[in-house]
């Protein structure tokens, strides 16, 4: 039996504000983070069809991606990671899902601090 590959949907450096992390001065402003998804999913019917129904709406996941790590106020970036996979997958047609979380600035001499988790 050969095991079927997933397509790939890709959504690449959505960048967002939102408060994130520990220390009392992480708690009082929002900080920039970037958000990269890969979605594994099956393209062929939206590719034969060229309808958005058949297709991960990208702009609607955006928006709720957005919203969450916006307004949740996380501690960890591992708890922000576990609730976007959470969101992807609840899409239809998303089977897994690889989250990718940073955020700039996070550490002295070092461009980003980040986290990067795979779901089914």
């Amino acid at each position: 039996m050969v095991a079927m590959r997933m397509d790939k949907v890709i959504l690449k450096n959505i960048r967002l504000k939102g408060i994130i992390g520990i220390y009392d001065w992480e708690r009082s402003l929002p900080q920039e983070m970037i958000v990269n998804l890969t979605l594994f999913t099956d393209t062929r019917k939206a590719g034969q069809s060229d309808n958005i129904e058949d297709c991960v709406d990208y702009d609607v996941l955006t928006q709720k991606i957005r919203a969450h790590a916006e307004s949740v106020g996380r501690l960890t970036l591992e708890a922000l990671a576990e609730d976007l996979a959470k969101i992807c997958l609840n899409e239809k047609g998303v089977e897994s899902v690889i989250v990718r979380v940073e955020k700039p600035g996070a550490l002295a001499s070092v461009d980003s601090a980040g986290v990067e988790i795979q779901r089914p």
